[in-house]
């Protein structure tokens, strides 16, 4: 499931490949995908929680796999911010987001995420994540 430049047969811009990266992984959240999720996300990516909790991938995606933290839906409603610097790269995307989250729930979010990228050889990774309300 990584994203590269190549997309059937279109050549796909930086800025669209990373909004795209931002929507699969919310679809991933939902489906509880976490295989696609470790394919688009670097092994040592950290998540920022609202709680100022700082929770490493591999964490996040085990809570994922046993139901501690169940995301029932995602809807968009903005990608902003969308900045390039060289290899580096950052968005905020708005959505919101049904999710229960240890043990606490079901709710339905205004989360605003900012995604950070590196480009590693010709894909975009996500290296990290900021959760916060908006």
């Amino acid at each position: 499931m990584e994203v590269s430049s190549e997309e059937i047969g279109e050549r796909m811009s930086d800025q669209e490949l990373l909004k795209k990266l931002y929507r699969q992984v919310n679809q991933a959240m939902v489906a509880k995908d976490t295989a696609a999720l470790r394919e688009l996300l670097q092994p040592d990516t950290v998540l920022v929680h609202m709680s100022g909790y700082i929770q490493p991938v591999s964490e996040w995606l085990n809570q994922i796999e046993t139901g501690e933290m169940v995301y029932y839906s995602w809807k968009e409603e903005a990608i902003k911010n969308l900045v390039i610097d060289g290899n580096k790269a950052s968005l905020i995307g708005q959505s919101r987001v049904k999710a229960k989250v240890w043990g606490s729930g079901p709710h339905t979010w205004p989360l605003q995420i900012k995604m950070f990228f590196e480009k590693v050889g010709e894909d975009w990774k996500i290296t990290k994540q900021i959760a916060s309300t908006y």
